[in-house]
């Protein structure tokens, strides 16, 4: 005969309480924890049952370790895609992110590689420079330059190229040399190779560089090559005081819209393949105009005078027909749609600036 004991069973409902809440515990904890931690959390558990070893009924053990066995078959399976994954490096977006409403959208590159890491590519069949140069991100130049191509028909199926995680020139430093000499050589301002988060100096306070060191130039221009839509260098002025825009902006050239505004990306682009004109959004004074290094190519900037500042990007060679100190109304034409500097296609990259930021331009655009 069969005795119930009270004090008993409300001891063991405690026990079996307490172990529910370190099972808890533990699936929680193994739940936040990354693979080099499983052995650790392994012990722990094994010392937290070995204590506790003799003080639970038997059958709640037997539950717990079948609970066990079938956490650990539904869950192999993605632990074993992810340690593939990490093997060969397929973890992710490695490529060009971007908003595209069309067939063969023309887009500011934008890259978004990892960790500054050089990604080797093999070219497939039907691939173009151009494509390739879009898919990562980066210019034509960039890849040209580092694989050391003769031409953009210089490629064939199966090559292996070298992509850099952006547009750009990867650097090998010579004795005596310096962020500034080296700036001056690649036509860039040495605040560019400062602010790559991933080229290391000797000195962080002199940005002193060790000779033989390899560094990745951000926009940098090879030596003694031609680079796509070259131009005057851009010229920048202040504003003409008392000119102030119409305070609406009108649109600024036709075409569709082939990428938004993201964080990454804080313009739109409007493209057109019928070459448009681009017009002032609103009346102001030109405040530059002419070639930026940067990726931008042949781009224009209105200062409105009320706070806002707008920039035209991409125009097309020799189009430019304004000039910094000009005063401009608006609808006036600055130049004609184009695809120079970091370009996939013939686009207007447009922004809108204040002074706190920039702002999404179809916020704004009537």
């Amino acid at each position: 005969m069969i005795i119930f004991n009270k004090r008993y069973w409300q001891i063991e409902k405690r026990l079996m309480g307490d172990f529910a809440m370190a099972q808890v515990k533990y699936f929680s904890l193994a739940g936040k924890v990354f693979l080099g931690w499983l052995l650790v959390i392994k012990d722990i558990f094994t010392k937290l049952m070995y204590r506790q070893r003799g003080r639970f009924s038997q059958s709640f053990v037997n539950v717990s370790v079948a609970l066990m066995f079938f956490l650990a078959i539904v869950f192999s399976g993605k632990l074993e895609d992810l340690i593939m994954s990490r093997g060969t490096g397929e973890t992710g977006s490695n490529y060009l992110i971007m908003a595209t409403d069309g067939i063969m959208a023309a887009n500011t590159l934008i890259s978004d590689l990892p960790k500054g890491e050089i990604t080797e590519y093999r070219v497939a069949e039907g691939d173009t420079l151009s494509l390739i140069a879009q898919k990562f991100g980066v210019s034509l130049d960039t890849i040209i330059w580092e694989n050391n191509l003769k031409s953009v028909d210089a490629i064939k199926p199966n090559q292996i190229l070298r992509i850099l995680p952006g547009t750009g020139i990867k650097y090998k430093v010579s004795r005596g040399e310096t962020i500034y000499s080296i700036a001056k050589k690649l036509q860039v301002n040495a605040q560019n190779i400062i602010d790559y988060p991933f080229n290391s100096f000797a000195n962080d306070e002199t940005f002193a560089l060790i000779a033989g060191q390899e560094i990745f130039v951000p926009d940098g221009v090879k030596p003694k090559e031609t680079v796509i839509g070259r131009n005057y260098v851009a010229r920048t002025v202040a504003p003409i005081p008392g000119v102030v825009g119409e305070g609406n902006f009108m649109w600024p050239t036709s075409g569709y819209i082939s990428q938004r505004y993201y964080w990454y990306h804080q313009a739109i682009d409007v493209a057109s393949s019928s070459g448009p004109e681009i017009v002032a959004s609103q009346g102001g004074t030109v405040t530059t105009a002419g070639w930026n290094a940067g990726g931008y190519g042949n781009f224009v900037i209105i200062n409105h005078g009320n706070g806002y500042r707008t920039l035209y990007a991409h125009m097309a060679h020799n189009s430019i027909v304004v000039s910094a100190g000009q005063k401009v109304v608006q609808g006036q034409k600055l130049g004609i749609m184009g695809s120079t500097g970091r370009s996939t296609g013939p686009h207007l990259h447009f922004e809108v600036i204040t002074g706190n930021g920039k702002l999404n331009p179809l916020t704004v655009l009537k």
